[in-house]
């Protein structure tokens, strides 16, 4: 008879978890652990990597989707007041073997399905991650940091909703033989949203909080002072990027491996740094992410 072959792996499958345990880390930021057998064949590529999280519906519903192929085309055919709410978020730590994947929520009080749930969830309530799938044998993406070789100088701005990336990336540069220069700038919103980070002697890292000031503020007036290079030829004209009904979302174009800028948080904010950076003081947008997580006022997801 016939052999047939096995449909491809897709990058990216739907995994049924529970949460486990969740901690404070910070005033405002807390580890949620999430585990389920499923949670084995789970893969992260990058210490930025984003996932899907699919939180209860407005009845209070856990997300009970089946996992398919099609799961998504069959959500987007669900009507949206009863489908369960989607947010994006980063995988913090992956414990595969252990079926077990961290993921960092930044609290904010009921103000939405992700932050209401995260507020009053405990141990053993279920949700569901689309994340990737370890079976896909190629880069599925769904992450932006992707330094060039021989990476000499960095540039770090971020707020809170990045701030599980950056610990992650800091972790990755901070084992290597010589991690590069780096400048770091955290905007938090207050003091008590400090926690420890990797570092080393060529790390400058710079905590901001706004306490009651704009969202970004901090992070615009980071730019400004850092230390960035000047291209040598001039800036290209920006394409306009309307925050309010698209998303920002410029990536690196492996420019030159001395300086690279990853830059992450407030829409409006992440959009002023991104004029201020390549237009007035002309660093090349080939060596820049700039990635607007979230825009204050508005669900993106």
């Amino acid at each position: 008879m016939p052999q047939h072959a096995s449909p491809p792996a897709s990058p990216y499958r739907l995994f049924d978890v529970a949460l486990k345990d969740k901690t404070p880390l910070s005033a405002h930021l807390w580890r949620f652990t999430f585990e389920g057998p499923e949670v084995g064949q789970m893969a992260t590529l990058a210490p930025d990597q984003r996932i899907k999280i699919f939180f209860p519906d407005p009845q209070g519903r856990p997300p009970a989707m089946a996992i398919t192929p099609d799961w998504y085309a069959r959500y987007k055919k669900q009507d949206v007041e009863t489908r369960p709410p989607m947010r994006t978020y980063t995988i913090r730590a992956l414990r595969a073997a252990a079926g077990e994947v961290d993921v960092d929520f930044v609290l904010h009080g009921e103000t939405g399905p992700a932050s209401t749930w995260a507020t009053r969830a405990q141990p053993g309530e279920r949700l569901q991650l689309m994340a990737p799938n370890a079976a896909f044998e190629g880069d599925g993406g769904g992450y932006e940091w992707k330094p060039p070789r021989g990476l000499q100088r960095l540039l770090l701005i971020a707020d809170e909703t990045a701030l599980p990336a950056v610990a992650g990336i800091l972790e990755e540069l901070a084992a290597l033989p010589a991690p590069p220069e780096t400048q770091l700038f955290i905007e938090v919103p207050d003091q008590d949203d400090e926690i420890p980070l990797a570092t080393w002697p060529g790390l400058a890292a710079e905590w901001m909080a706004r306490n009651l000031g704009a969202p970004g503020a901090l992070m615009i007036a980071a730019a400004q002072r850092a230390v960035v290079p000047s291209a040598a030829r001039a800036a290209p004209a920006l394409a306009e990027v309307d925050v309010d009904e698209g998303i920002l979302w410029d990536v690196s174009a492996a420019g030159d491996a001395g300086f690279y800028g990853w830059v992450a948080g407030e829409a409006a904010a992440v959009l002023a740094i991104r004029r201020l950076l390549i237009t007035e003081r002309k660093v090349d947008k080939a060596s820049l992410n700039l990635m607007g997580y979230w825009r204050e006022g508005r669900v993106l997801d």
